[in-house]
């Protein structure tokens, strides 16, 4: 057993603090990660805890699967690789498509040009 732990359902205002001396008394806390939002800089509710030993990690798994923090009953478990994922193509997606039309000839060009022209003032 690893000794890095997955903590889910966390409150959205737990600091990494918290964490640390919630289990602390269960066991040697190496670490707590908690996870942010990139666009939005808020917490996305969870973290990864690292114990000094797998032993220290399971009784925490032990005491804290459910235990209820701020109404909020945690999930806590060992912590799974990150699976691969592949690359992401930041290009619109999909295939291009051409819907055809545009180009061709306005009729009454007079009532959209005004329009343009007020646009550009």
């Amino acid at each position: 057993m690893t000794s890095k732990l997955y903590v889910g359902n966390l409150p959205f205002a737990t600091t990494a603090q918290e964490l640390q001396d919630l289990f602390a008394p269960t066991g040697a806390v190496s670490a707590v990660d908690l996870i942010f939002d990139k666009f939005t800089g808020r917490s996305r509710g969870f973290a990864f805890v690292n114990m000094a030993s797998p032993e220290d990690a399971q009784r925490v798994i032990e005491q804290f699967h459910g235990f209820d923090m701020g109404g909020r009953n945690l999930t806590v478990n060992e912590a799974r690789p990150r699976e691969e994922r592949p690359a992401r193509a930041f290009d619109g997606g999909g295939e291009r498509r051409d819907f055809g039309g545009g180009g061709g000839e306005r009729r009454g060009g007079s009532r959209s040009s005004a329009r343009n022209e007020r646009s550009y003032r």
